[in-house]
C-alpha cells in the first residue's frame, strides 16, 4: 500500500496520467490474482513455510528493481513481478491458519489482518515522509524490513507438507475437480462478492491519496496521513469482524461492517476540512473488517481436500476481474468525475450487503452440503 502514496511522485518522474498510474497498480492486481492459483496448488504441495518464504523473497528482489528502474517498461515490469511475490501469501496465509487454528479461525484470521494493517498504516506514512528527500527512499526502506521478516517466517513457521502429492499435481484431472467442487451456489455467491468488494477497496486504496492531493487541496504527508488512518482503524475492525463472524455468522456480520463504508463513500465528495475527512476515512475503514469475515467463511466452505487450490481459485478469479478497477476509476477520474467516482463505490458496496443476505446462515461444504 505504499504505492497510492508513490503515484504523484512516479507520475512526475515517468510521465504516468491518472490512466496509466492506475494502470500500475491495476498491473500489481493482475499479477497478483493470477499468482493465487499456482500459490495455492504450491502450498499445497510444498507447504506454507517454504511458499510464503519465497513470496517476501520475491517482492523484495522486486522492489529493489522498481527502485533502479530507468525506463517507464522496466518501471511496469518490475511492478509486476511484485505482484508474482504478493500473490504466494494470501492463501498460504489462510491454510496454515486454519490448519493451526481450526476452532478459531475467524478470530485467528482478524488477528493476523490487523497486525498487516499495522504495517499498511505506518509504511505509508513513512513513505510519505521519505519521499519528501526521494521517492526512491519512500520505496527501498522495505526491502530490509521484508529480508528479516521472510527469515522469521522460514524459521517459525513448521514444515508441513502434503503427504499426497498426488491430489497436489497441476493436472487437468485436479483441475476439473476442483471446478466441480466449487461449482456450488454459495460458493459463486461468494466469488461475486469477494470481486465487488477487492474492486472497490483496490480502487479506493489506489487513489485516495492522489484525490486529497488534487481534489481537496492536501499536501503529501497529510494525504499520506489520512491514508495511513484508513488502515489504522483496520487494527481494531478486522479483530472485530472475526469475532463478530464466529459470533453471529456471515450474513450478520458482513452487512455491519459493510455499513459504514456505504455512508462514508457517499459523504466524500461533500467534505473538505480535514477532521471531517479523517472522521468519513474512519468510517470508510470499517470496510476492512470484511476481509476476516469472507476469508473465514471461504476456509470452512470449501472441502479440505482441495483448500489451497480451491482458496487460490475463487480469490484468484475474483481478484482478476476486481484489479480493473483502479485503470478504469483513472480514467473516469482524468475526465473530471472523481467525486461521482466515489458514490459509485458506495453503490456497489450496497450491492455486496444485499448479496450476503442470499448466502447461507452457516458455513456449507460445497461438495456435499453439510454444515461444517
Amino acid at each position: 500500500m505504499i504505492y497510492p502514496v508513490l503515484l504523484p511522485s512516479l507520475g512526475e518522474r515517468f510521465g504516468l496520467t491518472l490512466t496509466t498510474a492506475g494502470l500500475l497498480v491495476t498491473l500489481i492486481w493482475v499479477t497478483y490474482a493470477i499468482g493465487q492459483v499456482p500459490g495455492g496448488v504450491l502450498a499445497d504441495r510444498y507447504g506454507e513455510r517454504t511458499i510464503l518464504t519465497m513470496g517476501l523473497v520475491i517482492v523484495a528482489g522486486a522492489v529493489s528493481l522498481v527502485v533502479l528502474a530507468p525506463t517507464t517498461w522496466s518501471l511496469f515490469a518490475a511492478t509486476g513481478l511484485i505482484g508474482v511475490g504478493l500473490s504466494l501469501y494470501p492463501v498460504a496465509r489462510i491454510t496454515v491458519l486454519s490448519d493451526l487454528y481450526p476452532d478459531r479461525i475467524g478470530r485467528v484470521l482478524g488477528i493476523t489482518m490487523a497486525a498487516g494493517d499495522t504495517g499498511q498504516t505506518v509504511l505509508p506514512l513513512v513513505a510519505g515522509i521519505l519521499i519528501g528527500l526521494t521517492w526512491q527512499l519512500g520505496l527501498v526502506f522495505v526491502v530490509p524490513l521484508l529480508v528479516v521478516v521472510a527469515i522469521a517466517v522460514w524459521r517459525v513457521l513448521p514444515s508441513t507438507v502434503s503427504s499426497d502429492t498426488a491430489n497436489t499435481e497441476l493436472s487437468l484431472q485436479r483441475a476439473m475437480t476442483v471446478l466441480r467442487e466449487l461449482y456450488h451456489p454459495t460458493l459463486v455467491i461468494m466469488a461475486v462478492i469477494l470481486f465487488l468488494y477487492i474492486g472497490v477497496l483496490q480502487t479506493f486504496s489506489a487513489f485516495y491519496p492522489t484525490y486529497l492531493i488534487n481534489n481537496k487541496g492536501f499536501s503529501s504527508t497529510t494525504a499520506s496521513a489520512l491514508f495511513s488512518l484508513f488502515f489504522a482503524f483496520g487494527i481494531i475492525a478486522k479483530p472485530l469482524a472475526g469475532i463478530a463472524y464466529d459470533v453471529i455468522g456471515i450474513r450478520r456480520s458482513l452487512p455491519i461492517v459493510l455499513s459504514g463504508a456505504i455512508i462514508g463513500f457517499a459523504l466524500l465528495p461533500f467534505l473538505d476540512q480535514f477532521w471531517l475527512l479523517a472522521g468519513d476515512t474512519v468510517l470508510i475503514s470499517s470496510m476492512l473488517g470484511s476481509g476476516a469475515i469472507t476469508q473465514s467463511y471461504l476456509s470452512e466452505t470449501i472441502p479440505p481436500e482441495i483448500e489451497g487450490t480451491g482458496l487460490g481459485a475463487v480469490r484468484s478469479s475474483a481478484s482478476l476481474l476486481a484489479s480493473m478497477g483502479p485503470v478504469l476509476f483513472g480514467a473516469v477520474a482524468e475526465r473530471g468525475f472523481f467525486d461521482e467516482g466515489y458514490l459509485s463505490l458506495a453503490l456497489l458496496m450496497g450491492i455486496v450487503t444485499l448479496l450476503t443476505l442470499r448466502l447461507p446462515g452457516e458455513t456449507e461444504s460445497s461438495g456435499s452440503g453439510s454444515t461444517s
